[in-house]
């Protein structure tokens, strides 16, 4: 089974950014498609992006597309979630989850979850 370990999180102002990373052990991690997820307090656990295992194909919930990036380099076993323009609402537990495919992340079947980093946004 593949481990992840998140990092990166922490405090800022609104219209802020933050990166962060997610790295990955104890399996080949260019085998696994990539997610990113959040949870808020009270609220169902969310999709936010997802990459494939090349890179090549990305997807991003609706509500962080054109703020959010995720990137991932193999060579380093890790991947990334650029995150900008941060909002009150985007204040969550952010984990990573690999996977088969980017869809099947998104239908919530996935191999491995990191235990995430809390990422707080003021206003």
């Amino acid at each position: 089974q593949i481990q992840l370990v998140e990092s990166g999180g922490g405090l800022v102002q609104a219209g802020g950014s933050l990166r962060l990373s997610c790295a990955a052990s104890g399996r080949t991690f260019s085998n696994y498609a990539m997610g990113w997820f959040r949870q808020a307090p009270g609220k169902e656990r969310e999709f936010v992006a997802g990459i494939s295992w090349s890179g090549g194909i990305t997807d991003y919930a609706d509500s962080v597309k054109g703020r959010f990036t995720v990137s991932r380099d193999n060579a380093k076993n890790t991947v990334y979630l650029q995150m900008n323009s941060l909002k009150p609402e985007d204040t969550a537990v952010y984990s990573c989850a690999a996977g088969s495919r980017i869809d099947f992340l998104r239908a919530g079947m996935m191999d491995s979850w990191g235990q995430g980093t809390q990422v707080t946004v003021s206003s």
